[in-house]
């Protein structure tokens, strides 16, 4: 049996994945680097495809045209191989959930301290977080399986608090406003949900639901779960990459209004 018929033999059986151990494992009579050569054969011919060192996703059918396989049909089972835990989060979740209207350029995914040695050429844009709370994700059915991603509260907190890396606060408040439809907000100051963000960006979530999104009723109901969790409100700017210099405060959120954040059209 060759390296490709054995890759064939693993579709056939219903697995997605497989690494170079596994190869490997199979071929005990070739060496290392024949084992590396007959898989970069087989990645150049779309057979299969290699989103991270030493790991294989297997093409199926209707992704062979393209030679591409999009990253919800195999993170999982990366984030197993690697033994990390992780979430489906930002833009990424947001499409999920149903509430981004423009499809994201790249696929977020939120895992945890130390960074991965990322391949130049991987469409998964990596976010780091010192923790995540597997209670506040949500699981979804894919092509090999299920998937973890981030529920609509944590989604909207993430969307502001790395703001940066989705094309800034206006981008952020749209989505949100799409995602008010599914976030609940009551008892988030007991659920983790707070302490898994900053206050920071809960404060300027509050100000964009009252101010920007004139979602009174959501934006009362996070200031009351925020005054749970803290007797204090510190002074933010809503826009860390901009001075304060002459800015007004919005007394509720403690927050320098330093920025004008637009909703774009749906």
């Amino acid at each position: 049996m060759s390296i490709r018929d054995w890759i064939h033999q693993q579709e056939i059986q219903g697995r997605a994945t497989f690494t170079t151990e596994d190869v490997s494992k199979a071929f005990p009579g070739l060496s290392t680097q024949l084992v590396r050569n007959n898989l970069y054969r087989a990645c150049t011919a779309n057979i299969v495809s290699q989103p991270y060192k030493g790991f294989y996703v297997i093409i199926p059918p209707h992704y062979a045209a393209k030679g591409f396989v999009p990253p919800v049909y195999f993170i999982d089972q990366l984030m197993v191989h690697l033994k990390k835990s992780y979430y489906i989060g930002l833009i990424s979740a947001a499409e999920l959930l149903g509430a981004a209207h423009q499809r994201p350029q790249f696929f977020c995914v939120m895992t945890t301290l130390p960074q991965l040695h990322i391949q130049k050429q991987s469409t998964v844009d990596w976010t780091y977080r010192a923790a995540i709370n597997g209670a506040l994700l949500q699981t979804r059915n894919s092509e090999t399986g299920t998937v973890l991603l981030s529920g609509p509260e944590l989604t909207a907190l993430d969307l502001v608090q790395y703001e940066q890396r989705i094309g800034g606060l206006s981008r952020a408040a749209t989505i949100i406003e799409e995602l008010s439809e599914q976030t609940n907000w009551k008892g988030v100051a007991q659920n983790g949900l707070i302490a898994q963000s900053t206050l920071a960006t809960v404060q300027r979530l509050g100000y964009i639901l009252e101010h920007v999104l004139q979602n009174q009723e959501q934006a009362d109901t996070l200031y009351g779960e925020l005054r749970l969790a803290t007797p204090k409100l510190n002074r933010f700017p809503l826009s860390s990459r901009k001075s304060t210099d002459g800015a007004e405060i919005d007394k509720r959120w403690n927050i320098y209004i330093n920025t004008e954040i637009e909703i774009d059209e749906v």
